[in-house]
């Protein structure tokens, strides 16, 4: 079975991540820049979803735009023409959500980082970060990062919020 859903998804440090959001809030122009920045596009405005044999959710681009992207105020642009073959990838597995809205300031925005929210992809829990945006607010560097830390949380050292946590416990001399 096979589902489409509106958003990009790239390659950013092998793993791929579904950059989700309403229309306007900057999902292609994020996808723009962590190409610059090296990292690979998949598909940009429709993102095909199935599952793999092994039950993890793999994002492509329909044949059609495979490797276009849109830019606003720019028009479409073919990835490999600026960037080279190495810069566009003809699938990948999803294994998180970036979420953009709009930044509200009566919104609750997770300012820790204890644990990550989940939401289904192709019948999956995937986690998904959720990044309100903002003027000047470089979004390519808070993908980058929130995947070098999914990364760090994933080879088992935990999230930096934890570890500062327990500094502070042993500190204070608590359990």
């Amino acid at each position: 079975m096979e589902t489409q859903v509106h958003g990009a998804l790239v390659e950013v440090l092998g793993v791929g991540v579904l950059i989700r959001g309403p229309s306007g809030v900057g999902k292609s122009e994020t996808a723009l820049e962590l190409v610059a920045r090296g990292h690979r596009l998949v598909a940009d405005d429709v993102v095909r979803i199935r599952r793999l044999d092994d039950g993890s959710p793999c994002g492509s681009a329909p044949e059609i735009i495979r490797h276009h992207l849109e830019i606003r105020g720019i028009g479409i642009l073919y990835i490999p023409d600026l960037y080279g073959a190495e810069a566009v990838r003809e699938s990948a597995r999803i294994r998180v959500v970036c979420r953009l809205e709009h930044w509200r300031e009566d919104a609750e925005y997770d300012r820790v980082g204890f644990s990550r929210e989940t939401e289904m992809v192709a019948g999956v829990e995937v986690p998904v970060i959720l990044l309100p945006v903002r003027p000047s607010g470089n979004m390519a560097t808070l993908i980058e990062v929130a995947i070098r830390d999914h990364l760090h949380r994933c080879a088992g050292a935990g999230s930096a919020a934890s570890r500062l946590d327990e500094r502070f416990r042993s500190l204070a001399g608590r359990p």
